[in-house]
């Protein structure tokens, strides 16, 4: 099991020996690795080498480290998408072959704050809806939804219990979602999402904020996502310009 001399430094070899093992299943999901000292002697490489190895792979999510416990493989993300696609939560549950639900917590207006002025261009007057819910894939909580929209701009009869709220807000105010500016941000444990979402204290959650637009550059509708980082990834499609 010897890492062998090649062109590279060691701790790239380690990174892609350790990659390989875990996708023939020598290493399973949540399974403890053996210690440093062990899996140093396996490689054939120093305790230094294997280390930054870890460090660049739990950067990587590839593998968690818990602190006098050990180093365990992480779950592989099951829903994945472009940030630069606008892509609602409930197709990208549907494209991963599960059943997507909602679980409707609350809705209530509120007062702007500064930022939402800012952001829906509206006056301190007007109200906002705030909706708060909770996405689920095959039953499970997965994402935690805040969404905030003018309260001029919904209807009484909308219900937040369907699914996309890309359709609903289509289908009851006529406004189209057409693009969005984004922000995504990673963050540990978080003393209210955390919990709703059933995650375990080292499980990190990926903040996605999204300011949506429809074709005529109407603000419609913020949102604040808050992903379980082992179910999730997104990555961007970057292309040169000159």
């Amino acid at each position: 099991m010897s890492i062998k001399s090649d062109s590279r430094h060691l701790y790239l070899q380690v990174i892609d020996r350790l990659k390989q093992d875990i996708d023939k299943g020598i290493y399973k999901e949540r399974e403890k690795l053996p210690s440093e000292f062990d899996l140093a002697k396996q490689l054939g490489v120093s305790r230094a080498t294997l280390r930054e190895a870890l460090r660049i792979l739990e950067e990587e999510n590839v593998i968690i480290r818990r602190h006098g416990v050990g180093t365990f493989v992480n779950t592989k993300p099951l829903f994945t998408s472009g940030i630069e696609q606008l892509n609602s939560i409930t197709n990208m549950i549907t494209q991963a072959g599960m059943q997507p639900g909602t679980i409707f917590l609350s809705s209530e207006t509120q007062c702007p704050s500064e930022e939402d002025i800012r952001l829906f261009s509206c006056s301190a007057d007007e109200e906002i809806l705030v909706v708060e819910r909770v996405r689920t894939a095959n039953g499970e909580p997965v994402v935690h939804c805040l969404d905030k929209m003018l309260a001029k701009h919904i209807p009484d009869s909308i219900s937040w219990e369907k699914e996309s709220i890309f359709e609903n807000l289509e289908e009851k105010t006529g406004r189209r979602i057409t693009y969005a500016v984004s922000e995504i941000e990673p963050i540990g444990y978080h003393e209210k999402v955390s919990p709703i979402l059933d995650c375990s204290p080292e499980t990190a959650l990926l903040v996605l904020k999204q300011m949506h637009y429809t074709e005529q550059d109407e603000p419609l509708l913020l949102s604040v996502n808050y992903f379980r980082a082992d179910k999730f990834s997104f990555h961007v499609l970057r292309k040169r310009i000159n």
